[in-house]
């Protein structure tokens, strides 16, 4: 019998093309509680890259809105698909600060962006319904499994999901951590699939620990001569890396066994960009859950390096990089499964096992 199921039929992302080296931090004045660092600028931006893998990261333009570069990651995802855009019966945001201008650290969310991309993309079809997701990093998994439950309900045969951020809007020029944060846009389509072999969304699993919401949160600036009145998105770097390497491991191999699919028969996750040593960590406490001592090769792509944190957009992106042949040494091929899974601000852990 035959059964629905959710499919990629379309990606696309934006990669703002400022790129922000360490030397962009040069001239910064980094605090800790509220003291001045007194070290180096150099030795700081040096021993963050060391931690984080991150050598660069990209920022918009000034003249650009979190929603401008949504719909440019949208269009692409459309053209991909090959679809009408008047088909589409859902757009789902995922973001966390609304539109931002420069140098305003105001957020616009009314209307949602959604409906802003959907104006953007010249939607007619009042049945397209538009609204975002607020779910911090893992915001755009998530939204995929809502996607999810909308197509398997029967409501809902195309979807688009969309996640995108600027968060070089939002980050406090006084915070060492802020250089962790970057801009981007990634963009899906997920359709209706009817067929007896499984196929797109096997399985997921979302978990939200409130109790650490703290890690992750909006705060005054580290500088406690600033008197401007702006909020700041703040972390517990040392806590969140600990409390991430212990728990999202557990929910990963709880889709993953939700699924029925061996962990051998996964070849490729999509994990969230946030840290590179602790995405690497991550999957060797997973891989350990299955009394195993080593990942294999070429299991996890990466674009932290190059690309930073960019947020909700991390894993739409390098899906789209992947799937385009962008990623060296990253292919998929049909018939294949892998799992995108992410962690962030709530806080929130989720995870999904998809079969191309």
């Amino acid at each position: 019998m035959n059964k629905i199921y959710s499919v990629i039929t379309g990606t696309g992302s934006y990669i703002p093309e400022n790129i922000i080296s360490g030397d962009h931090f040069m001239d910064a004045s980094f605090f800790d509680n509220g003291i001045k660092l007194d070290k180096e600028n150099t030795e700081i931006i040096n021993k963050f890259s060391e931690i984080t893998e991150i050598i660069e990261r990209r920022y918009v333009d000034s003249n650009q809105l979190n929603s401008n570069i949504a719909a440019l990651a949208a269009q692409k995802a459309i053209a991909a698909a090959r679809i009408d855009k008047e088909s589409l019966d859902h757009i789902i945001f995922c973001h966390n600060f609304g539109d931002v201008k420069e140098g305003s650290n105001r957020m616009d969310m009314l209307p949602a962006l959604a409906a802003k991309v959907k104006q953007m993309l010249e939607i007619e079809n009042p049945d397209c319904v538009a609204y975002d997701v607020i779910f911090g990093c893992p915001g755009w998994v998530q939204g995929v499994i809502q996607a999810d439950y909308l197509i398997k309900s029967g409501d809902a045969k195309k979807v688009l999901v969309i996640g995108s951020e600027t968060l070089s809007r939002i980050i406090d020029p006084h915070d060492r951590d802020s250089m962790i944060f970057s801009d981007g846009a990634g963009a899906v389509i997920f359709e209706a699939k009817e067929t007896e072999e499984p196929t797109g969304i096997i399985a997921h699993k979302s978990q939200t620990f409130a109790s650490h919401a703290s890690l992750l949160t909006m705060g005054s600036s580290n500088n406690p001569d600033e008197k401007n009145g702006n909020t700041y998105l703040k972390m517990n770097g040392r806590k969140l890396y600990e409390f991430a390497v212990i728990n999202v491991p557990q929910v990963v191999k709880k889709a993953i066994d939700k699924s029925g699919v061996p962990l051998d028969k996964i070849k490729t996750v999509f994990i969230h960009q946030a840290n590179g040593k602790m995405d690497n960590a991550i999957m060797k406490r997973l891989f350990k859950l299955y009394d195993l001592d080593s990942v294999p090769d070429n299991l996890v792509p990466m674009t932290i390096s190059w690309l930073g944190n960019s947020s909700v957009a991390t894993i739409p992106t390098l899906i789209d990089l992947v799937l385009n042949d962008k990623v060296e040494g990253y292919k998929i091929t049909k018939g294949e499964y892998a799992v995108f899974a992410s962690v962030g601000a709530g806080m929130h852990i989720n995870a999904v096992v998809y079969k191309f």
